[in-house]
């Protein structure tokens, strides 16, 4: 069991098959647990990342619009979800479009008591695996639902739907090219 994670939550998150990871909501936010599904998308095992920032994941990529609305999930109080797309790194160094999902869970206090995250590769998606990837997380959300509530701890908002998948799809597609002709030796 991961430090201070409540045991029902651990094995509920570990065993989703959506990509997750479950942050401290303070102190640079570092990673306390990452799922299988995570470490598949992104190369990198628990070892290498609990205890550090997920931004390590952006290497150089610019995600300018990204890094601001992740910015004000994390200011504002009253903002209890974001989602956003960003470039990303894998660990052997291939970039993919991520869509990103975070929301804050707060203990009965209204205190944020971890920040929860979940991980998509939109860049060579098609909407149909887009559209499968929304009803697993909606179904992992459900389903995280009762087990917050007995560790006295609220999902804070809920899962927002993406207005138009194809577009955002198409969007990552023409980014990833864009980084793929820029390597070296392309």
């Amino acid at each position: 069991m991961t430090a201070d994670l409540p045991a029902d939550l651990e094995t509920y998150l570990l065993q989703s098959h959506v990509a997750l990871a479950l942050a401290a909501p303070d102190d640079d936010s570092p990673l306390l647990l990452v799922n299988e599904g995570f470490s598949a998308l992104t190369g990198f095992r628990p070892r290498d990342v609990i205890g550090k920032n997920c931004r390590f994941l952006q290497k150089h990529a610019d995600n300018t619009r990204a890094k601001a609305r992740i910015h004000a999930f994390f200011d504002r109080d009253d903002q209890s979800s974001v989602r956003t797309d960003l470039v990303n790194f894998r660990k052997d160094g291939t970039p993919f479009i991520n869509l990103l999902y975070m929301s804050k869970l707060r203990g009965r206090s209204g205190e944020v008591r971890y920040i929860f995250a979940s991980q998509f590769d939109i860049s060579r998606s098609r909407p149909d695996l887009l559209a499968s990837y929304e009803g697993e997380l909606a179904e992992t959300l459900s389903g995280l639902r009762p087990i917050l509530s007995e560790t006295g701890t609220i999902l804070d908002g809920s899962l927002v739907t993406i207005a138009n998948s194809a577009i955002m799809i198409a969007q990552a597609k023409l980014l990833l090219s864009s980084l793929e002709d820029a390597r070296p030796g392309a």
